[in-house]
């Protein structure tokens, strides 16, 4: 049998330099070549080939995937500290949005070139609508391949709980508050319940305070009550797990309404979004003022041990010759100015003991949502070539990282 086993593989190999072929007595090597020659017997030898050796094959899977998993672990542990973030949507893939993830080749090429960038966080919609698109039916398959593929490769995520599905929202539209808080509440619970092992960090709603994504303002009022219900379901299930309220899009006055609203105590972290243009001479000292009058407010309010996430900071970066409608702050900036701006927002928000992760928004452009220079945000053009910002965003983790390794050193 031995010798059976050795013949195939020496035939099969067809290496004139195979040392095993040289073991072998010469009548065997003849017969098998005989055997071989038959299409059956062939097909026969293979099989036993197969069954004799599968035992090894699964070995080496068993084995390599203990190895794929020790390092997603090791990742994972090491990203828990690194302050690089992007907002990506990985979950579009509706007409709306021209399919922009259609399938898992899409995902995995842009989940890939985050791990080239240094990217550690990335801010991923959880959308009702998708989850839960009729009462009491829930669909996981989309964001089961999302977060395994982002946590197989070491990143943690930041996942939003919102919008509202058409059946339960009060307006009958995605951007009103739901017309029953526990209907919300149970599809925010079976969404923390199914990845509490894999996402730990969590965001109610996205600029509830914005008219575009919270339709009826009303100073936050609403919007605290759903919050305080999220975040008991979500302790009763997670204690471990965080707790940010929806990114505050204006500003200082936002920030007093969580607290007047009596929100203190039903977020773990601050959150906040904050969108200046390089074209503006005091840009980026506006950037480095935000967070710091923003920290005043939390100490004001006995939150001084809160840390601060901006999940939404970004330009967008349009190449020179393209015929793009403006953004809303103005002038559209170039991919190099957008290059700058990464450098500047990064340096400068990096320096603020009390900011913690800072998100680029976004990764990837879109295509004709916005119809005007928003879709330019991303480090990468909507064919995945990268801009000369996506290289700036890479050399800021790796200037991170590297003083990161110093300071440690030094202790």
């Amino acid at each position: 049998m031995k010798i059976l086993i050795l013949a195939i593989i020496s035939i099969l190999n067809r290496n004139p330099m195979n040392p095993v072929r040289d073991r072998l007595p010469k009548a065997a090597v003849s017969h098998l070549r005989c055997l071989f020659s038959n299409g059956v017997n062939r097909i026969i030898c293979l099989l036993i080939l197969f069954l004799l050796a599968s035992p090894n094959l699964w070995a080496g899977e068993i084995l390599r995937r203990k190895t794929m998993d020790k390092d997603s672990v090791y990742l994972n542990e090491t990203n828990l500290k690194n302050p690089f973030g992007v907002l990506e949507f990985l979950h579009w893939n509706h007409p709306w949005n021209n399919y922009k993830y259609s399938c898992n080749r899409d995902l995995e090429k842009a989940v890939f070139l985050m791990q080239e960038a240094g990217v550690g966080w990335v801010r991923v919609d959880f959308l009702w609508g998708d989850i839960e698109p009729q009462e009491g039916s829930f669909d996981f398959a989309k964001y089961d391949c999302i977060v395994e593929l982002l946590r197989s490769k070491g990143m943690h995520i930041l996942g939003i709980l919102h919008y509202s599905t058409d059946w339960a929202s009060a307006c009958g539209k995605w951007n009103c508050s739901p017309k029953d808080n526990k209907v919300f509440v149970n599809y925010a619970s079976k969404v923390i319940e199914r990845y509490k092992t894999q996402v730990k960090y969590w965001e109610l709603w996205n600029e509830p305070d914005s008219v575009t994504y919270w339709k009826e303002q009303d100073g936050l009022k609403t919007y605290c009550v759903l919050l305080k219900e999220v975040y008991t379901a979500a302790k009763r299930i997670d204690p471990e797990c965080k707790i940010l309220n929806g990114g505050i899009a204006n500003g200082l006055s936002s920030i007093n309404h969580l607290y007047d609203n009596g929100a203190k105590d039903y977020f773990d972290i601050l959150n906040i979004h904050f969108f200046e243009t390089p074209e503006h001479a005091g840009g980026i000292k506006a950037v480095e003022s935000y967070p710091k009058l923003a920290y005043k407010i939390m100490q004001r309010n006995g939150d001084k041990d809160k840390k601060i996430w901006v999940t939404e900071i970004g330009c967008p970066g349009v190449k020179k010759g393209l015929k793009v409608e403006d953004w809303w702050m103005g002038k559209n900036p170039t991919e190099r100015q957008q290059t700058e701006w990464v450098k500047n927002v990064y340096t400068t928000l990096l320096k603020d003991p009390h900011v913690e992760k800072i998100f680029w928004a976004f990764f990837r452009d879109t295509k004709d949502h916005w119809k005007n220079g928003v879709d330019y945000f991303g480090l990468l053009r909507w064919d995945y070539s990268a801009k000369p910002s996506f290289k700036a965003y890479k050399e800021c983790f790796q200037e991170w990282k590297k003083n990161k390794a110093i300071k440690l050193k030094g202790k």
